[in-house]
């Protein structure tokens, strides 16, 4: 079983990477992520149904309609879609995925996680990429210092 630090840096080396859940409306999780892989070199997507562009970058309605092979996805969508991102990936046959799962929950859904044990999709379903994507912010070590020294960050998973 591998570490979420090992899980983690295997889903970095990944070079195209979606984002669903992105925002035209305003800045959420998502869409920090977004930014955040964008800067850092990815080739990246930004996913949402309901918006044509973000922060000038295309936006598509789903995985379906990008036009490049997508290697992994960020799921930062309401927790009642995770389930259908997740079915998505299974359909075009993409293998990595990543819940955002923050102080509140965030995206994560146990269906989803389950479907992608049935279906071999690589998941890490907690934490940010955020928190392993360098140059690491301030703010994300210090959230995963706290994670780790309240034991809130969970070592191993299945």
């Amino acid at each position: 079983m591998p570490t979420l630090k090992e899980s983690a840096e295997q889903f970095l080396q990944l070079n195209t990477i979606a984002v669903a859940g992105v925002s035209s409306t305003k800045k959420d999780a998502a869409n920090y992520i977004y930014e955040k892989l964008k800067k850092a070199g990815y080739s990246v997507f930004a996913i949402n149904p309901n918006a044509k562009e973000i922060d000038g970058d295309s936006c598509f309605p789903n995985l379906e309609s990008v036009p490049a092979r997508i290697e992994g996805v960020v799921i930062g969508t309401n927790p009642n879609v995770t389930l259908s991102v997740v079915k998505e990936c299974a359909k075009l046959g993409i293998q990595h995925a990543w819940i955002h799962k923050s102080f509140d929950g965030g995206s994560y859904s146990e269906e989803a996680e389950l479907f992608c044990k049935e279906h071999g999709i690589a998941l890490i379903p907690t934490g940010c990429p955020m928190m392993f994507c360098k140059p690491v912010d301030f703010a994300h070590k210090c959230i995963k210092w706290v994670l780790h020294a309240t034991g809130k960050m969970p070592r191993r998973y299945s």
